[in-house]
């Protein structure tokens, strides 16, 4: 009996130094960075701020916009609950990819329709977070 309880606690305390490693924090960290670039840009959004709206995207997203000001009129004209949200919360964070995460969000916009938003960012070479695509749709059971 006691050898199979000390083949446990010593599992245990590998399981634990591997949740507590420098990878696993590296990927809080990550998804921290993930979630701050959206809350960037939203704010942005709010404050009609285009320059800090088109740097939160990823370089492809730029290359489809010849500037900041054409990116945000297209956000305001087809994500207008992203535009100009009322409130919003980040509900996940995950992996998508070796160089990719996947952020859903609940928002609600400004006439109090509730959507739901899922955003992709990638990791760029110098290692920030940028959003390459969001995909928004009104919240199950909202009216249409």
């Amino acid at each position: 009996m006691r050898p199979i309880f000390s083949l446990l606690t010593a599992c245990l305390c590998l399981i634990a130094i591997q949740w507590v490693s420098p990878a696993h924090a590296a990927d809080e960290a990550a998804k921290l960075e993930a979630r701050a670039t959206v809350e960037r840009q939203i704010e942005a959004f709010r404050k009609d701020d285009a320059a800090t709206a088109y740097a939160q995207a990823a370089p492809s997203i730029q290359g489809m916009f010849a500037s900041p000001d054409t990116f945000i009129e297209m956000v305001r004209k087809g994500y207008g609950a992203v535009y100009r949200a009322r409130s919003f919360s980040i509900d996940r964070v995950e992996e998508s990819g070796e160089d990719g995460l996947t952020l859903g969000m609940t928002l609600q916009d400004e006439n109090g329709i509730d959507w739901m938003a899922l955003y992709s960012l990638e990791k760029q070479s110098d290692g920030a977070w940028r959003i390459n695509g969001c995909r928004l749709v009104k919240a199950a059971g909202t009216a249409t």
